[in-house]
């Protein structure tokens, strides 16, 4: 059966249906005209002010890992057994001039551990405590970082007298899933037992440690103090 043509009434009704809605289309965009300059404009600022951002947070990380290598190269360039006071002032200043001028980037994070471990060395402990408890709190939630700076807590308050605090802090890092320093928190724990006079704590996690970990490094250490 042949086809049926297409009449010019058919094809003209088509057409007025297209310039309708062609109309229409034009008719709702001049009457919606600002309203769609207004989201152009909005997605424009958008765009833009995340290109800035991007641009801006990797030239700021990068001055601050800058800041944080000259910093670091000052406190390591004179090793030995007690670290030079003017080197470790320098040193604390450089870090602390991290912190304010490039406090966004990266590095600035990692400064403030350094600026404690100063103040460790300097035996201002109650500092020292302080900046490792700052930087434990904005570090929380990641494991690695978390256990270091119990182990660092737990030598300040060594260091400081308050061996109840030390035991108290390492007892949470043992605790702590996942912890990748687990070894050295038993034997801080084990060292900070002899110290306050208590053999058979000492001993008992000793024990632990040689049957948790018989392949440590560390083994012969905990084997000779039982």
């Amino acid at each position: 059966m042949a086809k049926k043509k297409t009449t010019r009434k058919e094809l003209l009704k088509k057409e007025d249906e297209f310039l309708t809605i062609s109309a229409r289309g034009i008719s709702y965009f001049n009457t919606h005209v600002n309203q769609f300059k207004i989201i152009g404009l909005a997605l424009a600022v958008i765009i833009v002010a995340y290109i800035a951002v991007h641009f801006y947070m990797r030239s700021v990380n990068k001055k601050g890992q800058n800041a944080y290598n000259m910093a670091y190269y000052a406190l390591t360039q004179k090793t030995g057994p007690d670290l030079d006071p003017q080197t470790l002032k320098i040193s604390g200043e450089l870090f602390q001039k991290l912190r304010d001028e490039y406090g966004m980037s990266k590095a600035a994070r990692l400064a403030l551990p350094q600026i404690a471990f100063i103040k460790f060395v300097e035996k201002k402990y109650d500092e020292a405590i302080a900046l490792y408890r700052g930087f434990l709190d904005e570090v929380s939630g990641n494991t690695e970082y978390e256990s270091l700076s119990r182990l660092a807590l737990a030598a300040c308050y060594e260091a400081k007298g308050d061996l109840n605090a030390a035991m108290e802090t390492l007892n949470l890092s043992l605790k702590q899933p996942d912890n990748p320093f687990k070894e050295s928190v038993m034997l801080s724990l084990a060292r900070v037992y002899r110290l306050d006079n208590k053999p058979e704590k000492e001993a008992q996690i000793l024990k632990e440690f040689v049957e948790k970990y018989p392949t440590s490094p560390f083994l012969p250490m905990a084997k000779a103090r039982l």
